[in-house]
């Protein structure tokens, strides 16, 4: 491979995170779905039930079910009654008492409606990949209950509806939806549900006239899904203990009892089951999709024909109460029976005579059914043969593609045969031991899952192996590359010989050609391509590896020199580590600051002295940043901490605009003089105008909130202003080009400003706050960092053209430009720690990994008051990014003050952040708690994301700070490197670490 140049680089480093990041869908996320089994279904004559009422109710915690609280909305004759907490949902809770069976229902991760609609109605958990389909029209491409009915009647929200309705059989489901401008999170969201009882009524009301419709409705293995979404959009809204997500229960319990009532009226046969459960919980904090308990417990109440009636115990507490979450329930007499979400697929296709979806992994619940041990055990046997159908057809599958297939263990030889354990079944069955013929039907099912985990695991030991040695390679190649370009500037050519090139070649062929073999999908090409080329390159370069050892550690000579690079290196370490902790404990941060803080101490009394007010800027703004992540993460709306945030920005615009001439002119290193300039007035203007921008924000902020907060909803007055006031922000920077002002810290305010509306319209409380301290110490760090490099630089030091990194090299070099920059030295191994360590700061300080909650989409209800996912993400997103643009123009101005190459810390920095990278690689969990499990796939995905994004920040920093000038002091250092290098630049080794 040609030496690279910069952006060459930079293009491998974003091509290679990207399809790295990808990984973990590859290894964890794998779709469970095949194709071509055969169905199953349980043989009776008559099934428990002709018809299945199905009512889920969009983001409804179990304990929010069953818990008593205060009437949330009281009649004026019964204020004083109301204070008496009382349950919420008395018909539902009259179900568990003396008609069905309830339990609680446990979801899996991502707790989102599409995953958990999949679960209920088909049986299957999709792969975590597939929240980000269940926000579109993307319909279901495997079986469902709904798909083997006679016909299905569907009311709810078009969000998911559609999903099931295109991807059945055509005209099998109806799907009745109001639009999706009814989903305003500033309304009143019971009016979603009302709708839909209304609907449900006026279809039976229809029919009373329509004798089409009534013969249709009469006709068995009919299902009615009613999609409740009221409760998600109140507990979004307003949090899940407010009174209008409390109210919402009543109003769903209330429109439950109706419909059941008219249900039973309508048929009279007693011939119906109900199924009350929802597709996943909410948080405190108003949110859903991560693996915590209160969005992974939902409710499921199961009553009518077919089903068990209640199990109550006549002293002391029934079974299934043992985990403490019920104590405060009152059911503690009435059994609980806890299932498995996809459990609920298998049941109601059983309650209602239909075959199991064949692509369902539920467990038949037995507890839920009204029958004798020997139909139970019919079912089960039903149940545990449409499961091992699928491991069957993907085992086949695997078999196909494999060298040499090893077989699952406990189903792999005679006696432990899927033939054979089915007749030890039919034989219990048949001889009369049905209770015999459970217990072994329930571990045939059990060992059928585990045998589908196997081959759903199959390959993972080699792609984990793949992705590891990828990893490690781009680590080696980064640092070689930076030692190659900004150490020894390209004086060194490659390696590369001929059995070199064979062994490396034989290797990505022989890989190729396994994976061809195997049918492997085109990405792992490029899982095991990475690697090979990587480890090639470094070998090729092996000889820049030994001199670059020589400049870097050529000074270290005596025992405590080395002591010294050997404790400075397990720092190194530590902090990283440190860092990788951070996920697990934001006030990992906390101490990092304070024990930064004092850093410029350690360059001694003189430098103290000498930057007295920058330093002391330094550690009050280490003491700030240090605070934020004492803060809880999960954060309700506080305007008056949002205002406070706001006056803060705009008095650092304002203090700047009025001593912008003071402020420059005395900034070290700077000649000119601003009032010179002949577009001084137009700079202000537009300065000016950012200003005001800031103040717009804090006006229309206060707007919005006030008026969502009184249940107004947000008028659209109120939202076209904060829009413009958005966009302009974003925009009015780009003006500074018809009056240029280079100087660094000018274009450090312009950027500050344009993304200080941002922090303001889109904030829900300390955010604002943190932005201002980020960017304040960020302006610290770029200043100190200048003090730092001048004071150690004993002599001028000679700057170097940098050939290889600009397309240069011997043999072939041509230099492009006339671009000097110094050699990097162990020294800057600490300025891009420093880097790496704000940059995971900038995500964590106001949010935290181990809940998604803590990211709030209640801010972006200021401008999108109506559900639309990829639109509020976006916005969410720009908030988040906005500090590592602050950030990314930050280092790009700090190459420039310290004299290094613009790709040269970034490519230090990635390897850094890559060690982490790998250490939450192998972290990752699917096995577990589901919080776990949710949690450790999140920290992959963020840490692999953020080393995306320092790639992204290399060319967007450029972009921001073009222009930019050095001024004073720095160009003359500049000059005296032009003049130094005009002889053969040698290579400078000898910096010491500041």
């Amino acid at each position: 491979m040609a030496r690279l140049s910069r952006g060459g680089f930079l293009a491998i480093a974003i091509v290679f995170h990207l399809i790295y990041a990808y990984s973990i869908f590859s290894i964890y996320f794998v779709s469970p779905i095949v194709r071509g089994m055969r169905e199953y279904s349980v043989e009776n004559t008559e099934a428990p039930a002709k018809r299945l009422f199905l009512f889920v109710g969009d983001g409804l915690r179990a304990d929010k079910a069953f818990q008593s609280f205060p009437d949330p909305s009281p009649s004026i004759d019964d204020l004083e009654a109301a204070k008496e907490p009382r349950p919420l949902a008395p018909f539902l809770r009259s179900r568990v008492l003396s008609h069905g069976t309830f339990g609680v229902s446990h979801t899996r991760v991502p707790t989102e409606s599409r995953p958990g609609h999949v679960a209920l109605i088909a049986g299957l958990y999709e792969d975590v990949s597939a929240v980000t389909t269940g926000w579109k029209l993307n319909p279901v491409n495997f079986d469902s209950v709904f798909n083997r009915s006679r016909h299905t009647w569907s009311w709810g929200s078009p969000d998911i509806l559609p999903m099931f309705q295109h991807g059945a059989v055509p005209g099998r489901v109806d799907a009745d939806m109001y639009g999706h401008e009814a989903e305003d999170f500033t309304q009143d969201a019971v009016q979603l549900d009302i709708w839909v009882f209304d609907k449900v009524k006026q279809l039976f009301a229809d029919a009373k006239t329509n004798a089409t419709l009534d013969a249709e409705l009469r006709k068995e293995k009919n299902v009615f899904f009613l999609h409740l979404l009221g409760l998600d959009t109140s507990g979004h809204a307003y949090r899940p203990y407010s009174k209008e997500y409390l109210h919402n229960i009543k109003v769903v319990d209330q429109g439950v009892q109706e419909i059941s009532q008219l249900v039973e009226e309508f048929y009279a046969d007693g011939k119906t089951a109900f199924v009350f459960t929802a597709d996943h919980g909410m948080s405190d904090w108003g949110s859903h999709g991560d693996g915590h308990p209160d969005n992974t417990r939902t409710p499921l109440i199961v009553w009518g024909s077919g089903v068990a009636p209640p199990v109550v115990s006549s002293k002391g507490t029934a079974t299934g109460h043992e985990d403490g979450l019920s104590s405060d329930w009152g059911l503690d007499q009435i059994r609980r029976n806890d299932v498995a979400q996809a459990d609920v697929a298998a049941l109601m296709a059983y309650l209602v005579g239909l075959a199991f979806p064949v692509n369902s992994v539920g467990e038949l619940p037995l507890a839920y059914l009204d029958g004798d041990a020997k139909s139970k055990a019919e079912a089960l046997l039903v149940n545990a043969k449409e499961i091992l159908e699928m491991y069957h057809v993907k085992e086949e599958q695997k078999i196909s593609t494999q060298l040499r297939y090893k077989p699952y263990p406990k189903l792999g030889d005679e006696e432990h045969s899927v033939e054979h354990r089915i007749a030890q079944i039919r034989h219990s069955i048949d001889s009369g031991d049905a209770e015999k013929a459970i217990e072994l039907g329930n571990d045939l099912i059990k060992t059928g899952l585990e045998g589908l985990r196997y081959l759903q695991t199959y390959d993972w030991l080699f792609l984990r192996t793949l992705i590891t040695t990828g990893y490690l390679g781009w680590i080696a190649f980064a640092l070689t590359t930076v030692i190659d370009s900004h150490v020894l500037h390209g004086e060194l050519d490659t390696l590369r010989t001929t059995p070199s090139v064979i062994v490396f070649s034989s290797i990505l062929v022989t890989l190729y050609s396994v994976l061809y073999i195997q049918q492997s999908s085109w990405v792992y090409y490029a899982y095991a391509f990475f690697p090979v080329m990587f480890w090639e390159e470094v070998y090729a370069r092996r000889a820049s590896l030994a001199k670059g050892k020589e400049v870097l550690l050529g000074h270290i000579t005596s025992p405590w020199d080395r002591i010294s690079l050997v404790l400075k290196s397990l720092a190194v370490l530590g902090v990283i580590e440190a860092l990788v902790q951070s996920y697990f404990y934001r006030e990992v941060y906390t101490v990092i600051y304070l024990l930064a803080s004092p850093w410029p101490a350690f360059y001694g009394l003189e430098f103290v002295k000498r930057n007295a007010l920058l330093v002391l800027t330094w550690v009050l703004s280490c003491f700030m940043m240090s605070i934020f992540t004492l803060l809880p993460a999960m954060k309700t709306e506080n305007l008056n901490l949002i205002l406070l945030g706001g006056f803060l920005m705009f008095a650092l615009g304002a203090a700047y605009l009025l001593f912008e001439k003071s402020i420059i002119g005395s900034a070290p290193n700077s000649k000119a003089d601003p009032a010179s300039r002949s577009n001084d007035g137009l700079s202000k203007t537009i300065l000016g105008a950012q200003i005001g921008l800031v103040l717009l924000a804090m006006i229309v902020t206060s707007s919005s909130v006030t008026s969502i907060q009184s249940r107004a909803g947000l008028p659209l007055g109120t939202q076209i202003v904060g829009w413009f006031t958005l966009i302009a922000s974003l925009t009015t920077p780009f003006l500074h080009s018809l009056a240029p002002n280079p100087h660094y810290i000018h274009r450090l305010i312009i950027i500050f400003l344009a993304f200080s509306p941002t922090f303001i319209i889109l904030t829900i409380s300390y955010e604002g706050l943190f932005y201002f301290a980020f960017c304040v110490l960020l302006f610290c760090w770029v200043r100190l960092e200048r003090e730092v490099y001048a004071q150690h630089r004993t002599a001028p030091q000679p700057l170097t053209p940098t050939k290889a990194a600009n397309g240069g090299a011997p043999g072939g070099r041509r230099p492009t430009k006339d671009a000097v920059y110094r050699s990097l030295t162990l020294a800057d191994a600490r300025t891009a720690l420093f880097f790496l360590a704000l940059l995971q700061s900038a995500f964590f300080s106001t949010g935290n990994i181990a809940s998604v909650s803590s990211f709030s989409l209640d801010a972006v209800y200021r401008l999108i008051p109506v559900f639309d996912p990829f639109s509020q993400g976006a916005l969410l997103i720009l908030k988040l990014l906005a500090p590592f643009a602050v950030m990314s123009a930050a280092l790009a101005i700090l190459n420039k003050r310290i004299g290094v190459a613009p790709s040269a810390l970034f490519g230090v920095v990635t390897a850094m952040s890559d060690v982490m990278t790998v250490r939450f690689f192998y972290m990752v969990r699917d096995e577990g708690s589901w919080l776990d499990i949710g949690t450790s796939i999140s920290q992959f995905c963020i840490a692999s994301g953020l080393g995306l994004w320092v790639a992204g920040l290399e060319g967007v920093g450029g972009g921001m700070v073009a222009g930019v000038g050095l001024g004073g002091e720095e160009e003359e250092s500049a000059g005296e490197g032009v003049v130094n290098g005009k002889a053969k630049a040698k290579v400078q080794g000898k910096g010491k670490e500041a």
